[in-house]
């Protein structure tokens, strides 16, 4: 039985399914690690990459020398990673939508103002421009 400060694989399917993703979208690989820990991690694969192919989103973790350590690891930090990627997507959209709501808006009636005094400027230097007197 999983304790609570370590989800199990399910509710990492679970949280993916919930960004709109499947797990067999994560490619996983393993490599030597490298830093402390001895023979252990000279002899053992232990550092974990998983990789999100349609998000290009990419984790390595070997902060531990245990491999089902980093992989436990590595699936938080991508699960965080593409939510993340999500927020990101959901703020640009909001973004977008923001942008074309102000776009179609009326002008406000003292820009409009400002606007005809500019140009009635503009238009009375460059009347005065084909004069000689």
């Amino acid at each position: 039985m999983n304790s609570p400060s370590q989800p199990s694989a399910t509710d990492f399917v679970t949280r993916l399914a919930r960004l709109g993703w499947r797990a067999e979208e994560i490619t996983e690989s393993f490599a030597r690690s490298s830093g402390p820990g001895g023979q252990h991690v000279n002899k053992v694969s232990t550092a974990v990459t998983l990789r999100h192919g349609p998000s290009g989103v990419a984790v390595t973790v070997q902060d531990s020398r245990s491999q089902a350590m980093n992989r436990q690891l590595a699936r938080e930090r991508l699960l965080a990673a593409l939510e993340e990627v999500r927020r990101e997507e959901k703020a640009a959209q909001q973004a977008a939508r923001e942008k074309i709501r102000r776009q179609n808006r009326p002008r406000p009636r003292g820009v409009k103002r400002r606007i005809l005094e500019s140009k009635k400027k503009r238009g009375a230097v460059k009347k005065l421009r084909g004069r000689v007197e």
